[in-house]
């Protein structure tokens, strides 16, 4: 198997977020430098996204940070990191996409969720294997899940797809999770 060596993160940009939250993306992105492996993200310096790329960046992590142009106002591009400055979401998406050996999603909203069930459908279309690990600390992601189990309950989704998504309730988990499922 193919080592991970660069991690995509999925999260709120919300400063308004639960403390919880905010302290969590900061061990993530402290515990990814520590391990050597590159954050991907979506570039912006506010909320879970700046945590984790601060904490990375100041723990001597790489970072890449991917901001469309008309969000770098809401999001407020981190500018100690290299970036790549794009014109849509779906360029931001592919270049995270494509620069990144696995996905990890932490507590965020809508924005979170349009990132992460991208990915998931295009793994369900079977366009790659990259592992995508669920970290939350408190269970937030569980009614994801639940959604989830009732589409395939209901037929509309194979019961193998659930596979596709792994749950960590803690840093160390999400990386054995990661580890055990790389792709080479």
């Amino acid at each position: 198997m193919k080592p991970l060596a660069s991690v995509c993160v999925y999260c709120g940009s919300s400063d308004a977020a639960d403390p919880q939250y905010l302290d969590l993306a900061t061990r993530f992105g402290t515990a990814l430098a520590q391990r050597g492996m590159r954050l991907v993200y979506g570039g912006g310096r506010v909320g879970l996204m700046g945590r984790v790329a601060r904490a990375a960046h100041e723990n001597g992590g790489q970072v890449l940070g991917v901001m469309p142009h008309f969000l770098a106002r809401r999001e407020i591009t981190y500018e100690a990191v290299p970036h790549r400055m794009v014109d849509t979401m779906h360029e931001r998406k592919r270049i995270m996409f494509d620069e990144s050996d696995a996905f990890v999603v932490l507590p965020g909203g809508i924005g979170t969720l349009e990132e992460v069930v991208e990915t998931l459908s295009w793994r369900r279309l079977d366009l790659h294997a990259k592992p995508v690990v669920f970290l939350a600390e408190d269970g937030f992601w569980d009614p994801f899940f639940h959604l989830i189990d009732h589409t395939i309950a209901a037929k509309l989704t194979p019961a193998t797809f659930s596979a596709a998504m792994l749950s960590a309730s803690s840093i160390e988990a999400c990386f054995e999770a990661m580890a055990n499922r790389s792709v080479g």
